[in-house]
């Protein structure tokens, strides 16, 4: 059923929205979604199941076969990719489909200069990215010298730089070790903490669970639910159809239950907090 979304003032608005691709591939069905101003989402779901596809729509590299997509009450089919990309960035999963500059710094000065920004304010963005992914060393080399990890942040550098309102994010961790992630993961909080639209599409069903956002799950290419982390990965009917599995956490507390443990137990941070809790408050 279409969405009665009245005066359209969610930020992300899709409406019945079905995708089918040239070699007739029938990726979206009926797509039905808001996401608020400020708000921080993932999207999980198997191989396939459309979760890049949605997010193309967003920033308008996709256009609906049926329904409409609405970024702050407009149409993305009656903007240009170009005008979107002002609201929305977003870093693809393999930062190779983005990068092309022979300098880091040039491919994250690429959009500002597109954007019309002047010489004095590029500078300072590429210099503010820089230091905020810890780049700066690598300022004069290529981007494709780098490590897979580095290479995904020069492309999330070049993102950030124009300050879009909505940062989407492609299977970000992948190819990140713990430490990675959790400096990831700090960063991707306190973006959304600054006000920024952040959207996460990843299998990393662990590091979704110490985020903790609201979660999308998507089966052929429709989102079958929305809601709280701690109670989307709790459910086992609903993560076991769309092909998500458990936290390994809730796993184990899940065990425990009989014992007087809470079954609905996601990340790490609270686990621990529960047995200190138990063991006397001793760490």
């Amino acid at each position: 059923m279409p969405i009665d979304n009245g005066s359209d003032e969610q930020m992300i608005v899709m409406d019945d929205v079905y995708f089918t691709y040239p070699n007739g591939v029938e990726a979206l069905m009926g797509v039905n979604l808001k996401i608020e101003d400020g708000e921080f989402v993932a999207i999980m779901g198997q191989n396939g199941a459309g979760k890049t596809t949605l997010v193309k729509h967003i920033n308008g590299l996709l256009k609906p076969t049926k329904g409409r997509v609405l970024i702050d009450g407009v149409e993305t089919t009656k903007v240009s990719v170009a005008t979107l990309a002002r609201k929305v960035g977003l870093v693809f999963q393999n930062p190779d489909h983005q990068l092309f500059s022979e300098t880091v710094e040039e491919e994250i000065s690429f959009a500002l200069k597109n954007f019309g920004y002047d010489e004095k304010t590029i500078k300072k963005r590429v210099d503010w990215a820089l230091n905020l992914l810890d780049l700066n060393e690598y300022r004069k080399v290529s981007p494709f010298m780098l490590s897979g990890g580095e290479r995904k942040r020069v492309a999330l550098a070049s993102v950030l730089a124009w300050d879009p309102k909505i940062v989407i994010l492609d299977e970000p961790t992948i190819g990140q070790d713990y430490r990675q992630k959790e400096r990831l993961r700090q960063f991707i909080v306190q973006l959304n903490r600054q006000g920024k639209t952040v959207i996460i599409v990843t299998h990393d069903v662990e590091f979704v669970a110490e985020c903790n956002p609201t979660i999308m799950l998507m089966r052929q290419g429709r989102i079958i639910a929305t809601g709280e982390a701690r109670e989307i990965l709790t459910n086992e009917t609903l993560v076991n159809q769309a092909s998500v599995a458990l936290p390994e956490i809730t796993k184990i507390f899940k065990g425990l239950e009989d014992f007087g443990f809470p079954r609905k137990v996601i990340d790490v941070y609270e686990a621990a907090d529960i047995l200190y809790e138990r063991l006397g408050g001793q760490r």
